[in-house]
C-alpha cells in the first residue's frame, strides 16, 4: 500500500506517516518563515544550551561490535525527518542486518549490516521541530524499522537549524534523556557529545546554536572530556550542524571561524589549569562530518607535495577530510554549483588567529547527484511538462500567482486609465487602440530606467557604498512583464459592446488570473534558475521537493587505527508498504521490497595520526 493509505492505520502502527514537505507552498513558506523569523529574533533570549549546563555530564563510550573487539562500524546519516517515504526507506537500511551492497569485489562483512553507532547528523525533523512531528517524521519511522535490537546500538544526535526552531526543547525530550528510539539506545544528556572510540579516535558533536556561537557550559564540556584527555597521535571526528566550510567560500568568509577557532584551541591545544598557558596536545582532527546540505560532496586536503589539479588529487590516508552527507530523508540539494577549492580560514576571514598559509581543502570528483544531474535537475522547476515543474509541485502557487496578477491588473488599468484621461480602467481597456498602449509601456519602461540611472548615479557618487543589485525587484518586473502582456490581450479583445462595464472586468480578472497562474508561476521559476547566489539557488531544488538520491555514511574504524568511509546511495526509495502484523510488536509498515545500495565513490581512508599542520 501507499504511503497514504498507511495513514487510516496511524492508531495501529503509532504515528501518521507524511508527505514531503513542500517548500514553496505558500501556505509552508508562510508558516516555516514566521518560524524562522521567530527563532532567529529570540534565540539569544531562550538559549537552552545555557540552561543545559545544570544537566550531568559526561562523555560516552562506543559499544564494540562484539566484546573485546578492537574495530568498530559507525553509521552517519543527516537530515531524515522528511516525507515517510524517503525517511523510512533509509531508516530501514540503516537498520538492515542484512544489506546488498553493489560494488566491484567482495564487500567487508561489517558493511553488510548496521553499526554499533548510529550518528544522527543534525535537522532531525522538517520544517519546524514539535514533538508531534518528531514522532510522525523521525521517532515512527525508525521504531518500524528497528523495534528491537540485542546488541543495542548507540544513537546520539545533532540539533540543526531545524531542530532548533522551537528553542531545541523537543529534541531535549526526544535525544536527551536515555531513552531508546526502538532498538537504538540514546544516551547523551546534552545537545553536543563526546564519544570516545576504540584505537584513539574521539567523535564529537558541537551545538552551534543557528551559527552564533559556542556557550560557555559547552566548552567547559570539551575542555573537561576532550582536551584533557587528548594524547599525541589522537585522532578527531568532528560532526557539526551545517558544512560553513563550503559557506566560507559562498557566502560568508567568517562561517568557518568558530570550527577552525575550536581546532585550535580545544584540539589541537589545551589550557593548562595552573597557568593557563596553551600547550599542544599532539592530536588532530581527521575527519569533519556534516549535513544540512542534502547531497554528498567531499572535500580532501591538499598535501605540500601535490602537483595533480582540483579534483584529481590521488588517495592519501594522510589526507584530512570534509565530507557533506545530508541525503537521510529531505528534498535534494545541488551540487553543480560547489567550490573546487576551499581555502580555510578564507582570505576575508576576520579571525585574529588562524593558519597561515590557509590549508586547501580540493573537492572530490564524485558527488551525488553528479553536476550534470544536478545541472539538469535544476531545469525541471521552470519545465511546464515536467511533474516537478514550479506549480504543480507546491499546492496552492499556482492560486497565489493568479490572485497577485489579478490584483496587478487592476492596479495597471488604473493607471492605463489614467494616461487615457478617463475615468474607469473599463474604458480604458474598451476605446484604447495600440498605440495608446504602446505609449504607457514605453512611459512605464521610461519611468523604470530613470529608476535604474539614479541608482547608478548613486553609487558613482558614493562608491565607497556597495550595495547589491536587487534580486527582488528583477522578480518584480518579471511580474510586471507579465501582468503588461495581460493587459495587452484585454486591450486587444474587441469586447461586445452589450456587455456591462462589470461584465468586461470580471472576463480581465478572469484572463489576468489564468495568465498568471501559468505565465506567472514560470516568470518566478525562471528568476529562481536565474539566481546565481543567496535564498533563491537553494529554491531551485528544494521548489521541487525530490525524494530520489538518498543515503548515509557507513564508516569502519579498523584495529589499525584506520578509518574507511564508505558513502552509501540507496538504488531507489520505496514506495510500496505492507502492513505486517506480529503478535509481540503490533503492526508496523515494512517494505514491500529489499532496497540495495551502492557506493556513490570508492571507499576513502584516513589515517589517525598522519602529519598534525
Amino acid at each position: 500500500m501507499k504511503a497514504h493509505e498507511l495513514r487510516k492505520h496511524a492508531e495501529e502502527i503509532g504515528f501518521t506517516p507524511q508527505e514531503q514537505t513542500r517548500w514553496l507552498a505558500p501556505g509552508q513558506l508562510a508558516r516555516t518563515a514566521v518560524k524562522v523569523v521567530l527563532a532567529t529574533v529570540f534565540a539569544g533570549y531562550a538559549d537552552k544550551r545555557e540552561i543545559q549546563g545544570a544537566l550531568s555530564e559526561r562523555p560516552l563510550h562506543a559499544p564494540l561490535c562484539e566484546p573485546g573487539a578492537q574495530e568498530l562500524w559507525i553509521d552517519f546519516v543527516a537530515d531524515l525527518g522528511d516525507g515517510f517515504d524517503a525517511t523510512s526507506s533509509v531508516a530501514w537500511t540503516l537498520a538492515a542486518e542484512k544489506l546488498t551492497v553493489d560494488a566491484p569485489g567482495p564487500a567487508p562483512p561489517g558493511l553488510t549490516s548496521r553499526g554499533a553507532l548510529l550518528v544522527l547528523g543534525g535537522d532531525e525533523v522538517y520544517p519546524v521541530a514539535s514533538a508531534r512531528g518528531y514522532e510522525d517524521k523521525m521517532k515512527g519511522p525508525y521504531r518500524a524499522a528497528l523495534p528491537t535490537a540485542d546488541d543495542h546500538p548507540l544513537l546520539v544526535a545533532l540539533p540543526g537549524n531545524h531542530d532548533w526552531y522551537d528553542g531545541l526543547t523537543a529534541f531535549l525530550r526526544i535525544f536527551a534523556q536515555q531513552r531508546p528510539i526502538g532498538g537504538w539506545q540514546t544516551a547523551q544528556s546534552r545537545s553536543y557529545f563526546v564519544v570516545q572510540l576504540p584505537q584513539r579516535w574521539w567523535l564529537i558533536g558541537l551545538d552551534s546554536q543557528l551559527g552564533e556561537y559556542f556557550d560557555d557550559p559547552q566548552l567547559r564540556y570539551f575542555q573537561k572530556h576532550l582536551s584533557a584527555n587528548l594524547e599525541p597521535g589522537d585522532g578527531v571526528i568532528v560532526c557539526s550542524a551545517e558544512p560553513t566550510w563550503v559557506k566560507s567560500a559562498d557566502r560568508s568568509a567568517d562561517a568557518f571561524d568558530a570550527l577552525h577557532w575550536f581546532d585550535r584551541n580545544y584540539v589541537r591545544t589545551r589550557t593548562d589549569p595552573q597557568t593557563g598557558e596553551q600547550r599542544p596536545t599532539g592530536a588532530s582532527i581527521r575527519l569533519w562530518l556534516t549535513g544540512d546540505r542534502h547531497h554528498y560532496a567531499r572535500y580532501a586536503e591538499r598535501l605540500p607535495e601535490d602537483t595533480a589539479p582540483t579534483g584529481h588529487l590521488p588517495p592519501d590516508p594522510r589526507r584530512r577530510q570534509m565530507v557533506t552527507c545530508g541525503l537521510g530523508g529531505a528534498y535534494l540539494s545541488a551540487t553543480h554549483r560547489l567550490p573546487a577549492a576551499l581555502p580555510l580560514p578564507p582570505s576575508g576571514s576576520r579571525l585574529r588567529e588562524r593558519d597561515d598559509p590557509p590549508v586547501v581543502f580540493d573537492r572530490a570528483r564524485a558527488t551525488d547527484p553528479d553536476a550534470a544531474d544536478s545541472r539538469r535537475m535544476a531545469r525541471r522547476l521552470a519545465q511546464p511538462w515536467s511533474p516537478y515543474w514550479l506549480p504543480r509541485r507546491n499546492p496552492g502557487f499556482a492560486e497565489l500567482t493568479a490572485g497577485v496578477h489579478a490584483v496587478l491588473f487592476l492596479l495597471l488599468s488604473f493607471l492605463f486609465a489614467l494616461s487615457q484621461g478617463v475615468f474607469t480602467p473599463v474604458d480604458a481597456v474598451r476605446h484604447a487602440d495600440g498605440g495608446d498602449l504602446g505609449s504607457f509601456v514605453g512611459g512605464f519602461c521610461g519611468a523604470v530606467a530613470v529608476l535604474f540611472l539614479l541608482r547608478l548615479l548613486y553609487r558613482l557618487l558614493r562608491p565607497h557604498v556597495r550595495a547589491k543589485p536587487s534580486t527582488t525587484l528583477v522578480a518584480l518586473l518579471m511580474q510586471v512583464a507579465v501582468a503588461l502582456a495581460v493587459l495587452a490581450v484585454a486591450v486587444a479583445v474587441p469586447f461586445p459592446d452589450s456587455w456591462s462595464g462589470w461584465a468586461v472586468l470580471t472576463a480581465c480578472l478572469v484572463l489576468a488570473a489564468l495568465v498568471g497562474a501559468v505565465l506567472g508561476s514560470e516568470a518566478f521559476a525562471l528568476w529562481i534558475l536565474s539566481a546565481r547566489s543567496g535564498a533563491a539557488t537553494d529554491w531551485q531544488m528544494s521548489g521541487q521537493s525530490i525524494e530520489e538520491h538518498k543515503g548515509f555514511l557507513r564508516l569502519h574504524l579498523a584495529p589499525d587505527g584506520d578509518i574507511t568511509i564508505y558513502p552509501l546511495a540507496l538504488d531507489g526509495i520505496c514506495r510500496e508498504w505492507d502492513l505486517q502484523d506480529d503478535p509481540a510488536l503490533g503492526k508496523r509498515p515494512v517494505p514491500a521490497a529489499p532496497t540495495t545500495v551502492r557506493l556513490i565513490e570508492d571507499p576513502v581512508v584516513i589515517a589517525r595520526n598522519a602529519r598534525t599542520p
